[in-house]
Protein backbone atom coordinates (compact mmCIF):
# COMPACT_ATOMS: atom_id res chain seq x y z
CA UNK A 1 0.00 0.00 0.00
CA UNK A 2 1.29 3.33 -1.09
CA UNK A 3 0.28 7.17 -0.32
CA UNK A 4 -0.47 8.37 -3.87
CA UNK A 5 -1.83 11.94 -3.45
CA UNK A 6 -2.45 14.13 -0.23
CA UNK A 7 -4.87 17.04 -0.29
CA UNK A 8 -5.53 19.59 1.90
CA UNK A 9 -9.12 21.37 1.89
CA UNK A 10 -9.89 25.08 3.42
CA UNK A 11 -13.38 25.63 5.05
CA UNK A 12 -14.56 28.90 5.14
CA UNK A 13 -17.74 30.57 6.67
CA UNK A 14 -18.44 34.71 7.06
CA UNK A 15 -19.97 35.53 10.66
CA UNK A 16 -22.79 37.65 10.73
CA UNK A 17 -22.35 38.08 14.53
CA UNK A 18 -18.73 37.91 15.36
CA UNK A 19 -17.15 37.42 18.53
CA UNK A 20 -14.51 38.02 20.49
CA UNK A 21 -11.93 36.30 22.89
CA UNK A 22 -9.07 38.29 25.12
CA UNK A 23 -6.86 39.33 21.76
CA UNK A 24 -9.16 38.24 18.77
CA UNK A 25 -11.95 38.79 16.94
CA UNK A 26 -13.73 36.30 15.10
CA UNK A 27 -15.46 37.01 11.86
CA UNK A 28 -15.41 33.83 9.88
CA UNK A 29 -15.05 30.12 11.13
CA UNK A 30 -11.75 28.80 8.77
CA UNK A 31 -10.25 25.44 9.24
CA UNK A 32 -7.69 23.91 7.21
CA UNK A 33 -8.68 19.38 6.45
CA UNK A 34 -6.04 16.83 5.47
CA UNK A 35 -6.84 14.23 2.68
CA UNK A 36 -4.09 11.58 2.26
CA UNK A 37 -5.21 9.05 -0.58
CA UNK A 38 -3.65 5.40 -1.32
CA UNK A 39 -3.27 3.12 -4.52
CA UNK A 40 -5.64 0.55 -2.44
CA UNK A 41 -8.37 3.34 -2.90
CA UNK A 42 -8.33 3.96 1.29
CA UNK A 43 -8.86 7.80 2.09
CA UNK A 44 -7.34 8.74 5.84
CA UNK A 45 -8.64 12.26 6.93
CA UNK A 46 -7.07 14.27 9.62
CA UNK A 47 -7.31 18.37 10.86
CA UNK A 48 -4.71 21.05 11.47
CA UNK A 49 -5.30 23.80 14.54
CA UNK A 50 -4.57 26.98 13.85
CA UNK A 51 -4.10 29.06 10.36
CA UNK A 52 -5.60 27.62 7.50
CA UNK A 53 -3.84 28.93 4.58
CA UNK A 54 -0.53 28.47 7.10
CA UNK A 55 -1.24 24.72 8.09
CA UNK A 56 -1.84 24.12 3.97
CA UNK A 57 0.95 25.51 2.86
CA UNK A 58 3.24 23.33 5.66
CA UNK A 59 1.54 20.17 4.40
CA UNK A 60 2.06 21.01 0.89
CA UNK A 61 6.11 21.62 1.67
CA UNK A 62 5.61 18.25 3.71
CA UNK A 63 3.54 16.29 0.33
CA UNK A 64 6.92 14.95 -1.42
CA UNK A 65 8.76 13.10 1.19
CA UNK A 66 4.90 11.77 1.82
CA UNK A 67 4.50 10.22 -1.84
CA UNK A 68 5.18 6.68 -2.24
CA UNK A 69 5.33 6.02 1.24
CA UNK A 70 3.48 2.95 3.04
CA UNK A 71 0.81 5.08 4.96
CA UNK A 72 1.38 2.75 7.76
CA UNK A 73 4.65 3.57 8.68
CA UNK A 74 3.49 5.97 11.55
CA UNK A 75 6.19 6.45 13.43
CA UNK A 76 9.12 6.97 10.78
CA UNK A 77 7.03 9.08 8.66
CA UNK A 78 6.54 11.33 11.98
CA UNK A 79 10.13 11.44 13.03
CA UNK A 80 11.31 11.95 9.48
CA UNK A 81 8.98 15.10 8.80
CA UNK A 82 9.67 16.43 11.92
CA UNK A 83 13.58 16.04 11.62
CA UNK A 84 13.54 17.50 8.07
CA UNK A 85 11.92 20.71 9.33
CA UNK A 86 13.17 20.68 13.22
CA UNK A 87 15.65 23.16 12.64
CA UNK A 88 12.96 25.76 12.18
CA UNK A 89 10.07 24.18 13.22
CA UNK A 90 10.35 22.66 16.85
CA UNK A 91 7.06 24.96 17.81
CA UNK A 92 4.08 26.34 15.84
CA UNK A 93 3.03 25.50 12.21
CA UNK A 94 5.32 22.22 11.42
CA UNK A 95 3.72 20.75 14.78
CA UNK A 96 0.00 21.88 13.41
CA UNK A 97 0.47 20.76 9.95
CA UNK A 98 2.11 17.54 10.89
CA UNK A 99 -1.10 16.70 13.38
CA UNK A 100 -3.47 16.92 9.89
CA UNK A 101 -1.25 14.63 8.63
CA UNK A 102 -0.73 11.98 11.46
CA UNK A 103 -4.53 11.95 12.44
CA UNK A 104 -5.13 10.75 8.24
CA UNK A 105 -2.34 7.87 8.74
CA UNK A 106 -3.97 6.52 12.08
CA UNK A 107 -7.36 7.06 9.92
CA UNK A 108 -6.19 4.73 7.12
CA UNK A 109 -4.30 2.59 9.38
CA UNK A 110 -7.75 2.10 10.96
CA UNK A 111 -9.16 1.30 8.04
CA UNK A 112 -6.81 -0.74 6.74
CA UNK A 113 -7.20 -3.32 9.75
CA UNK A 114 -11.04 -2.79 10.30
CA UNK A 115 -10.64 -1.30 13.80
CA UNK A 116 -11.80 1.87 15.04
CA UNK A 117 -8.57 4.00 16.47
CA UNK A 118 -8.56 3.52 19.89
CA UNK A 119 -8.13 0.14 19.98
CA UNK A 120 -5.28 0.40 17.32
CA UNK A 121 -3.66 2.55 20.44
CA UNK A 122 -4.15 0.14 23.25
CA UNK A 123 -7.76 0.22 24.04
CA UNK A 124 -10.27 2.35 25.31
CA UNK A 125 -10.91 2.94 29.45
CA UNK A 126 -14.00 4.87 28.12
CA UNK A 127 -16.11 5.47 25.49
CA UNK A 128 -18.76 7.43 26.18
CA UNK A 129 -17.40 10.84 27.30
CA UNK A 130 -19.03 13.44 29.65
CA UNK A 131 -18.36 17.06 27.69
CA UNK A 132 -18.84 20.51 28.75
CA UNK A 133 -20.39 22.90 26.56
CA UNK A 134 -17.36 25.77 25.08
CA UNK A 135 -18.98 29.23 24.39
CA UNK A 136 -19.09 32.60 26.52
CA UNK A 137 -17.29 34.54 23.78
CA UNK A 138 -18.21 38.17 24.34
CA UNK A 139 -20.18 39.43 21.41
CA UNK A 140 -18.85 42.36 19.71
CA UNK A 141 -20.25 45.53 21.06
CA UNK A 142 -22.49 43.81 23.15
CA UNK A 143 -23.30 43.00 27.23
CA UNK A 144 -20.64 40.42 28.13
CA UNK A 145 -22.44 39.47 30.95
CA UNK A 146 -25.92 39.20 30.25
CA UNK A 147 -24.86 37.37 27.00
CA UNK A 148 -22.62 34.65 28.53
CA UNK A 149 -25.14 34.11 31.65
CA UNK A 150 -27.94 33.48 28.81
CA UNK A 151 -25.85 31.61 26.54
CA UNK A 152 -24.52 29.41 29.73
CA UNK A 153 -28.01 28.47 30.95
CA UNK A 154 -29.02 27.34 27.67
CA UNK A 155 -26.20 24.47 27.56
CA UNK A 156 -27.17 23.56 31.11
CA UNK A 157 -30.63 23.39 30.07
CA UNK A 158 -29.30 20.83 27.08
CA UNK A 159 -28.37 18.70 29.53
CA UNK A 160 -24.10 20.05 30.13
CA UNK A 161 -22.89 19.32 33.71
CA UNK A 162 -20.18 21.52 33.04
CA UNK A 163 -19.53 25.14 30.74
CA UNK A 164 -16.58 27.27 30.39
CA UNK A 165 -16.37 30.84 29.63
CA UNK A 166 -14.07 33.28 28.33
CA UNK A 167 -12.73 36.23 29.93
CA UNK A 168 -9.84 38.42 29.69
CA UNK A 169 -11.50 41.35 28.77
CA UNK A 170 -10.70 43.30 32.56
CA UNK A 171 -10.61 42.55 35.94
CA UNK A 172 -14.11 43.96 37.03
CA UNK A 173 -15.78 42.89 34.00
CA UNK A 174 -14.46 39.76 34.40
CA UNK A 175 -15.81 39.03 37.54
CA UNK A 176 -18.93 40.07 36.88
CA UNK A 177 -19.44 37.73 34.40
CA UNK A 178 -18.51 35.10 36.30
CA UNK A 179 -20.82 36.23 38.38
CA UNK A 180 -23.64 36.25 36.10
CA UNK A 181 -23.38 32.45 35.16
CA UNK A 182 -22.79 31.06 38.41
CA UNK A 183 -26.59 32.67 39.32
CA UNK A 184 -27.51 31.37 35.80
CA UNK A 185 -26.22 28.16 36.20
CA UNK A 186 -27.23 27.26 39.89
CA UNK A 187 -24.59 25.64 42.59
CA UNK A 188 -24.09 21.98 40.86
CA UNK A 189 -22.75 22.39 37.63
CA UNK A 190 -19.38 22.68 36.56
CA UNK A 191 -17.56 25.88 35.63
CA UNK A 192 -14.81 26.71 33.89
CA UNK A 193 -12.81 30.28 32.86
CA UNK A 194 -10.82 30.42 30.11
CA UNK A 195 -8.57 34.25 30.10
CA UNK A 196 -6.98 33.38 26.40
CA UNK A 197 -3.59 33.88 28.01
CA UNK A 198 -5.18 38.11 28.59
CA UNK A 199 -3.97 38.96 31.90
CA UNK A 200 -0.17 38.99 33.12
CA UNK A 201 0.73 37.70 36.13
CA UNK A 202 -0.29 40.02 38.75
CA UNK A 203 -3.78 40.35 37.14
CA UNK A 204 -4.39 36.88 36.91
CA UNK A 205 -3.63 36.27 40.69
CA UNK A 206 -5.98 38.75 41.59
CA UNK A 207 -8.76 37.06 39.20
CA UNK A 208 -8.09 33.87 40.96
CA UNK A 209 -8.27 34.93 44.51
CA UNK A 210 -11.19 37.03 43.71
CA UNK A 211 -13.44 34.70 41.60
CA UNK A 212 -12.58 31.28 43.84
CA UNK A 213 -16.11 31.95 45.65
CA UNK A 214 -17.95 31.15 42.62
CA UNK A 215 -16.47 27.38 42.73
CA UNK A 216 -13.75 27.44 39.62
CA UNK A 217 -13.02 24.01 38.68
CA UNK A 218 -10.16 25.44 36.36
CA UNK A 219 -8.69 28.73 35.33
CA UNK A 220 -7.54 28.23 31.49
CA UNK A 221 -4.53 29.99 29.97
CA UNK A 222 -4.37 32.65 32.19
CA UNK A 223 -0.98 34.21 30.85
CA UNK A 224 0.61 33.80 27.83
CA UNK A 225 2.26 30.27 27.06
CA UNK A 226 5.85 31.62 26.27
CA UNK A 227 6.10 32.60 29.95
CA UNK A 228 6.19 29.53 31.63
CA UNK A 229 7.87 31.41 34.96
CA UNK A 230 4.67 33.60 35.24
CA UNK A 231 2.55 30.32 34.83
CA UNK A 232 4.17 29.39 37.74
CA UNK A 233 3.56 32.79 39.92
CA UNK A 234 -0.62 32.18 38.76
CA UNK A 235 -0.21 28.53 40.39
CA UNK A 236 1.35 29.29 43.53
CA UNK A 237 -0.51 32.62 44.49
CA UNK A 238 -4.26 31.59 43.51
CA UNK A 239 -5.90 28.65 44.42
CA UNK A 240 -7.74 27.90 41.43
CA UNK A 241 -6.28 25.08 39.33
CA UNK A 242 -4.30 26.37 36.34
CA UNK A 243 -5.27 24.77 33.05
CA UNK A 244 -3.16 25.34 29.87
CA UNK A 245 -0.82 23.51 27.22
CA UNK A 246 -2.98 23.84 23.90
CA UNK A 247 -0.42 25.72 22.12
CA UNK A 248 2.70 23.61 23.60
CA UNK A 249 3.62 21.70 20.76
CA UNK A 250 5.36 18.74 21.13
CA UNK A 251 6.76 16.58 23.75
CA UNK A 252 9.97 18.73 24.21
CA UNK A 253 7.81 21.64 24.90
CA UNK A 254 5.23 19.91 26.80
CA UNK A 255 8.14 17.83 29.22
CA UNK A 256 9.26 21.57 29.61
CA UNK A 257 6.31 23.23 30.58
CA UNK A 258 5.86 20.34 33.34
CA UNK A 259 9.48 20.34 34.57
CA UNK A 260 8.85 23.95 35.56
CA UNK A 261 5.48 22.79 36.94
CA UNK A 262 3.62 25.37 35.04
CA UNK A 263 0.11 23.82 35.31
CA UNK A 264 -2.38 21.52 37.14
CA UNK A 265 -4.28 20.31 34.34
CA UNK A 266 -2.50 19.94 30.64
CA UNK A 267 -4.71 20.34 27.49
CA UNK A 268 -3.07 19.34 24.38
CA UNK A 269 -4.86 19.36 21.37
CA UNK A 270 -4.33 16.45 18.88
CA UNK A 271 -4.64 18.57 15.68
CA UNK A 272 -2.28 20.88 17.19
CA UNK A 273 0.52 18.39 19.62
CA UNK A 274 1.70 16.55 16.78
CA UNK A 275 -1.51 14.17 16.04
CA UNK A 276 -2.15 10.91 17.84
CA UNK A 277 1.03 9.62 17.87
CA UNK A 278 2.45 12.28 19.85
CA UNK A 279 -0.58 12.45 21.49
CA UNK A 280 0.20 9.21 23.22
CA UNK A 281 3.81 10.27 23.95
CA UNK A 282 2.41 13.01 26.31
CA UNK A 283 -0.09 10.63 28.09
CA UNK A 284 2.97 9.21 29.40
CA UNK A 285 4.63 12.58 30.22
CA UNK A 286 1.61 13.80 32.43
CA UNK A 287 1.89 10.42 33.96
CA UNK A 288 5.56 11.23 35.15
CA UNK A 289 4.84 14.53 35.94
CA UNK A 290 1.71 13.40 37.87
CA UNK A 291 -0.36 16.35 36.20
CA UNK A 292 -4.16 15.78 35.23
CA UNK A 293 -4.97 15.44 31.21
CA UNK A 294 -8.06 17.88 30.11
CA UNK A 295 -7.27 17.61 26.06
CA UNK A 296 -7.94 20.75 24.31
CA UNK A 297 -10.47 20.68 20.81
CA UNK A 298 -11.34 22.93 18.88
CA UNK A 299 -12.63 22.72 14.98
CA UNK A 300 -14.35 20.42 13.15
CA UNK A 301 -16.10 16.59 12.92
CA UNK A 302 -12.78 15.49 12.46
CA UNK A 303 -10.73 17.21 14.71
CA UNK A 304 -13.58 15.69 17.39
CA UNK A 305 -13.45 12.59 16.37
CA UNK A 306 -9.91 12.61 16.67
CA UNK A 307 -10.39 14.19 20.27
CA UNK A 308 -12.44 11.71 21.35
CA UNK A 309 -10.26 8.64 20.14
CA UNK A 310 -7.93 10.47 22.46
CA UNK A 311 -9.97 10.18 25.15
CA UNK A 312 -10.74 6.74 24.64
CA UNK A 313 -7.21 6.01 25.37
CA UNK A 314 -6.42 8.37 28.57
CA UNK A 315 -6.41 6.12 31.71
CA UNK A 316 -7.53 6.66 34.85
CA UNK A 317 -4.68 8.51 36.98
CA UNK A 318 -4.99 7.34 39.91
CA UNK A 319 -6.83 4.25 39.55
CA UNK A 320 -9.42 3.90 41.65
CA UNK A 321 -13.20 2.45 41.81
CA UNK A 322 -14.60 5.96 41.49
CA UNK A 323 -12.24 7.21 38.70
CA UNK A 324 -13.61 10.42 37.05
CA UNK A 325 -13.34 10.88 33.41
CA UNK A 326 -11.71 13.70 31.75
CA UNK A 327 -14.57 16.04 30.38
CA UNK A 328 -14.53 16.21 26.54
CA UNK A 329 -14.49 19.78 25.45
CA UNK A 330 -17.35 20.74 22.78
CA UNK A 331 -17.80 23.88 21.27
CA UNK A 332 -20.99 25.87 21.21
CA UNK A 333 -20.27 28.32 19.20
CA UNK A 334 -21.73 28.91 15.79
CA UNK A 335 -19.87 27.07 13.08
CA UNK A 336 -22.34 25.79 10.40
CA UNK A 337 -19.87 23.32 8.46
CA UNK A 338 -18.80 21.71 11.85
CA UNK A 339 -20.86 18.91 11.42
CA UNK A 340 -22.41 19.37 7.94
CA UNK A 341 -19.13 17.82 6.71
CA UNK A 342 -19.72 14.34 8.16
CA UNK A 343 -22.92 12.18 6.88
CA UNK A 344 -23.35 10.99 10.63
CA UNK A 345 -22.74 14.48 12.95
CA UNK A 346 -21.27 13.84 16.54
CA UNK A 347 -23.71 14.92 18.50
CA UNK A 348 -23.99 14.87 21.90
CA UNK A 349 -26.89 13.15 23.96
CA UNK A 350 -27.63 14.50 27.87
CA UNK A 351 -23.99 15.75 27.97
CA UNK A 352 -22.22 12.55 27.22
CA UNK A 353 -20.65 12.11 23.71
CA UNK A 354 -19.64 8.18 22.27
CA UNK A 355 -16.70 7.64 20.51
CA UNK A 356 -17.56 6.80 16.92
CA UNK A 357 -16.84 2.71 16.65
CA UNK A 358 -16.21 2.54 12.73
CA UNK A 359 -13.11 1.75 11.05
CA UNK A 360 -10.57 4.59 11.88
CA UNK A 361 -11.81 7.76 12.81
CA UNK A 362 -14.96 6.17 12.47
CA UNK A 363 -16.43 9.25 10.38
CA UNK A 364 -17.23 9.49 6.69
CA UNK A 365 -16.92 12.92 4.63
CA UNK A 366 -19.19 14.79 3.08
CA UNK A 367 -18.21 16.08 -0.44
CA UNK A 368 -20.94 18.31 -1.53
CA UNK A 369 -20.23 19.84 1.95
CA UNK A 370 -16.85 20.44 1.74
CA UNK A 371 -17.48 21.93 -1.82
CA UNK A 372 -20.28 24.14 -0.73
CA UNK A 373 -17.83 25.82 1.91
CA UNK A 374 -14.45 25.74 -0.05
CA UNK A 375 -13.56 29.40 -0.23
CA UNK A 376 -14.48 31.20 -3.75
Amino acid sequence: MKITRITTHLLHHELEAPFQSSFSTFRARRHCLVEIECDTGLVGWGECLGPADINAAVVASMTPMLIGRNPLDIEPIWMELYNQFRDQGQRGPIHTGLSGIDIALWDIAGKHFDAPIYKLMGGAWRTEIPAYATGGFRPEGGDHASTCATEMAQYVGEGFGAVKIKIGYGIESDLKTISAVRDAIGPDVELMIDANHGYDAIDAIEVGRRAAKYGIEWFEEPVVPEALRAYQQVCANQPIPVAGGETWHGRWAVDEALAQKTVHILQPDVCGIGGLSEARKIITLADVHHVRIVPHVWGTAVALAAGLHFHAILPPTPQTHEARSPRLEFDRTYNPFRQEIVDHPIEHHNGVVSVPEGPGLGISINRDALQAYSPA
